[in-house]
């Protein structure tokens, strides 16, 4: 796999570089570099040409961060607009960098408008080498139009569960229950499944012994499944219900419970109904059976 990869990824850049060469030809051929040299030729640099470009680099730079801190403190309820801030925060660095590299060669003595006009062959160049970051950029424009998910959503990927923590122009990082954080090219997110669209459920299973009395035991648990959702209605949206037998063990009678969660809360609402199930079926009088070996004896 390793070998193919590798193979794949040569091949890929033979053909960027027989395509550089290409326009490379085509450019000089056309005159296209002779155009870039002419915008370059009144560039002038000494002491003082290079202390402005510091100095209006300081002050890009510190706008940059000033505003970044003002988008920090906004705090919003809402996933759409925390994700637009986020959107904005990561295109912001972007535009900075632009209007230094510009404003730079502006400060320099550089024809602006003329390098831009002349660079397009390199920047088709560059786009044939970065086809990857084009894609990456694409698709995060279109999944935030098409509102797919936001800041603060919880989404699975490609068997990774976890928080929209920000969406950039190239990137989304996803934070897990364990505080694992991934990576992920806006152009790999596929197959998404938003779990915030809708409530999820936490699921318990426990097992009673077989000489329980099920009916007298089913007439308890209404009472039960109320006072669990009582004691923890910051986790549960509503009562836990009880669904009935989910099987005939080999040593025991399972039980199977599920209850209406937020997906942030679908680990911590499991953990809260299994004990609360098995402290609560204790006190009615009915022990959790655990395996155990009966040895008879002539």
């Amino acid at each position: 796999m390793k070998k193919f990869s590798s193979a794949k990824s040569a091949v890929k850049l033979v053909i960027c570089l027989v395509l550089c060469a290409a326009f490379v030809g085509i450019g000089l051929g056309t005159g296209v570099f002779e155009t870039i040299d002419g915008a370059f030729s009144g560039i002038t640099i000494n002491l003082n040409s290079v202390l402005r470009v510091i100095i209006m680099a300081a002050i890009v730079l510190a706008a940059e961060n000033l505003i970044l801190l003002i988008l920090s403190l906004i705090k919003p309820e809402k996933h759409r607009a925390r994700t637009i801030i986020s959107i904005v925060g990561n295109v912001l660095k972007y535009v900075a960098a632009i209007v230094i590299i510009c404003w730079g060669l502006t400060i320099l003595g550089a024809d602006v408008g003329t390098v831009v006009a002349g660079m397009g062959i390199v920047a088709l160049i560059i786009g044939f080498g970065a086809e990857s970051l084009i894609a990456d950029m694409v698709t995060g424009i279109f999944m935030i139009f098409e509102n797919q998910y936001n800041v603060g959503d919880f989404v699975e990927v490609g068997g990774f569960r976890g928080k929209v923590t920000s969406i950039g122009v190239r990137t989304t990082c996803l934070e897990d229950a364990g505080g694992n954080v991934k990576i992920v090219n806006n152009s790999a997110m596929t197959s998404i499944l938003n779990r915030s669209d809708h409530s999820s459920r936490a699921v318990s299973t426990i097992g009673i012994p077989y000489e329980t009395d099920l009916e007298d035991l089913e007439t308890k648990l209404p009472g039960i499944m109320q006072g669990i959702f009582q004691r923890h209605s910051d986790i549960f949206l509503s009562e836990p219900v009880y669904l009935g037998v989910d099987q005939l063990a080999d040593s025991s009678v399972v039980l199977k419970f599920v209850a209406e969660v937020d997906d942030k809360n679908i680990y911590s609402g499991a953990r809260a109904l299994n004990r609360e199930l098995w402290i609560c079926l204790r006190k009615a009088g009915v022990e959790v059976p655990f395996p155990q070996v009966d040895v008879h004896q002539k």
